[in-house]
């Protein structure tokens, strides 16, 4: 009889193993165990649940007699967590009920009342596999007392077989998932990251999205600044709805999504209390929704929103999937983002290239010409396409490397000013501003020239030249027969026979020698521009040549009102210095101050000795000079802006820097606005013995 029942026993699970080794689709698979558990011991009821390695419930099955009933996850999901199967799984031992309303284990439901069905025997066991605990197994007779320690037994045979199907099934399902999402997110990605146009990528997004879900609409946002979301792309139904709807920051699910920078799937929205009904689109109903965040660098940039799936209800896979495209999204709207902005950076650049009113060549460092805009080619008489590949000093004198282009200067990000001469195709010489810079031009390390046409002030500069070449020829020959003739008038009428009209000729010698150092000036600044050195020096003690200055300045003085003194000490050592040269640079000096400050004003001469050199300053208080006009004063025909009083040819602070540069010294001014101006010049001591 024992030999009977262990050959039956045998083929008991023989069948068993190969009903079951026979599937490896997971809900095939939990059918199977439910029919043939119920077929071996028995029962009106039958149900599994499949547990994950945290010992959540994922998926299930329950059988009444011949027949599968579906969508019961959520109810034996219950079971696990507070009835018999929930204490099966909490203590991984099988369980044997011989009257469910005599066990505190069983979970009571309506139908257990004694009028209904009542009390029932069941037996619970753990599916195991490798020591994993998989899933869980339970059978219910109608009649309590039907099952016996016997049954447990068999019960328990069916687990072993079980458990290794269950997790075998599990794997392959989990597989075959992850391989679907796989799939759909190679064939995302791909689609996506075809274009690099940002409303072309958003539409891919939405298309693959709707495809890979199956759902009614597909709708993306992007958060602002303020945290905002603004939906700019939509399709599917009501798509037209969607578009440019704003979602504040943190309101109801999409906000939520963003703020927490996790997906979430909502079967039922207006069941969640994250859903707020100013989030809704209007002319349509949104019954159920999945929405995911995009990521981008680390931070959310925007969410992904899929609204009312086709079949009803979201697969398990939907958040997975949709996470995936959103992670694909988030870079690939980046990147598009970026390309446009560089895109519409470039096309600005085009623009103020292609559109500057000067000409601007691109060169390599070696001076080989890459790009030329518009205007190049106007001035040169060459095409865009000729002047590409030509040398830029075929266009102008100026080649990089040599003591006028440095590329030390330049690789230091200094710009390099020069003039030159542009050499046109036709011959034609035109005179430049040129400005070298270093760039970047396609990646590589280039140079640009900008070149401004000075031809008009070259022409006010031949002007001026030759007006001041004029007044010195056209005015030296009158202005000495003035002068002679004011010494006979003051032979002819001493001082102490007719004071008026030594008056008279005092105040005409006075204009005739500020007309003469205008001259002198004039003519001594052509001098030391052309390079002419200074050679008719002498030693002088500079309180001498300072008194012959103040002499020439106090009637100008003296009619304003000002005070004029000397702080010059006569133990200052002797200069050496041309002695004219340097009585008009202190009386431009204080012409100046005394022209720019106030009536009643002060206006002082002092100096110190430093070493080699004595410095020598005069100081106003005047309203000063602006920080930005201080260096551009010492250069001709340039005067102080916004003064009333200004006036003259602009050439006195010119002439006096040439003046000092050309005794080897330094002029400069310090100077505050309101607090009036310091001229400071350096003179060299002289080396003769006294």
């Amino acid at each position: 009889m024992a030999e009977v029942e262990s050959k039956s026993t045998l083929e008991f699970l023989f069948n068993i193993s190969r009903e079951l080794a026979s599937a490896l689709e997971l809900r095939t698979v939990l059918q199977r165990i439910l029919f043939q558990s119920l077929k071996y011991v028995g029962g009106e009821r039958a149900s599994i649940v499949v547990l994950d390695d945290n010992g959540r419930a994922i998926d299930s099955a329950i059988v009444y007699g011949r027949k599968v009933h579906d969508h019961t996850t959520q109810q034996l999901r219950e079971t696990v967590e507070r009835g018999l199967a929930g204490w099966v799984v909490r203590n991984r031992q099988s369980a044997w009920v011989p009257d469910t309303s005599l066990d505190e284990r069983w979970l009571r439901r309506p139908d257990d009342a004694a009028d209904q069905s009542g009390a029932k025997a069941a037996l619970c066991v753990p599916l195991m596999a490798h020591e994993r605990l998989v899933g869980v197994l339970t059978l219910v007779h109608p009649e309590p007392g039907s099952y016996t320690k016997e049954n447990l037994s068999l019960m328990q045979a069916i687990s072993d077989q079980a458990g290794i199907a269950v997790l075998n099934a599990r794997l392959y399902a989990e597989s075959q998932r992850q391989a679907r999402v796989m799939t759909a997110l190679a064939s995302s990605a791909d689609a996506i990251n075809a274009s690099l146009r940002l409303d072309d990528v958003l539409q891919r997004i939405l298309n693959e999205t709707i495809q890979a879900l199956q759902v009614e609409t597909v709708a993306l946002a992007l958060v602002e600044s303020n945290w905002d979301l603004v939906f700019h792309a939509a399709t599917g139904e009501h798509k037209d709805d969607i578009v440019g709807k704003r979602v504040h920051s943190g309101l109801g699910v999409v906000g939520w999504v963003a703020h927490e920078g996790e997906g979430v799937v909502i079967p039922v929205v207006r069941e969640d209390k994250r859903f707020a009904p100013g989030e809704l689109f209007t002319g349509f109903e949104v019954h159920a929704m999945a929405v995911a965040p995009i990521f981008a660098l680390g931070r959310v940039i925007g969410v992904l929103q899929v609204i009312n799936p086709i079949s009803g209800g979201f697969d398990t896979d939907a958040l997975m999937v949709l996470t995936g495209i959103g992670n694909l999204a988030g870079s690939t709207i980046q990147h598009a983002q970026l390309f446009e902005q560089l895109q519409a950076a470039h096309k600005r650049y085009r623009e103020l290239f292609d559109d500057s009113v000067d000409p601007i060549l691109v060169t390599g460092v070696d001076g080989k010409v890459h790009e030329a805009n518009r205007q190049a080619s106007v001035i040169t008489e060459y095409s865009s396409r000729q002047l590409q590949g030509m040398m830029i000093d075929q266009l102008h004198d100026g080649a990089v490397g040599d003591k006028t282009v440095s590329l030390e200067k330049l690789k230091s990000g200094k710009i390099v000013s020069y003039e030159s001469v542009l050499k046109s195709r036709s011959g034609k010489k035109i005179p430049i501003q040129v400005y070298v810079r270093k760039v970047v031009f396609e990646e590589a390390e280039s140079l640009q020239w900008l070149m401004r046409d000075i031809s008009e002030r070259k022409d006010l500069d031949t002007l001026r030249e030759e007006l001041t070449s004029m007044i010195y020829h056209d005015l030296r020959s009158p202005l000495a027969n003035i002068i002679s003739s004011l010494d006979v008038l003051a032979t002819l009428y001493p001082s102490q026979e007719n004071e008026a009209i030594q008056s008279v000729t005092t105040i005409a010698r006075r204009s005739t020698d500020r007309i003469q150092r205008l001259v002198s000036s004039l003519l001594d600044i052509n001098r030391l521009e052309s390079g002419q050195t200074i050679v008719s020096q002498q030693s002088v003690i500079p309180s001498l040549l300072a008194e012959d200055a103040l002499d020439a300045v106090r009637p100008m003085t003296d009619s304003r009102h000002q005070v004029l003194k000397s702080h010059l000490s006569d133990k200052l050592p002797p200069v050496w210095v041309d002695v004219d040269m340097i009585r008009r640079v202190l009386i431009n000096l204080m012409e100046n101050a005394s022209k720019f400050t106030p009536p009643e004003g002060k206006i002082e001469l002092g100096g110190q000795q430093d070493g080699d050199w004595v410095q020598l300053w005069v100081q106003d208080n005047g309203g000063g000079i602006p920080a930005a006009e201080q260096e551009h004063i010492f250069e001709k025909y340039t005067r102080l802006k916004g003064q009333v009083n200004a006036s003259g040819l602009g050439i006195g602070l010119a002439f006096c820097r040439l003046a000092v540069n050309g005794h080897g010294g330094k002029i400069w001014v310090e100077s505050d606005l309101g607090q009036g101006s310091k001229f400071i010049l350096t003179l060299p001591v002289s080396k003769e013995k006294q």
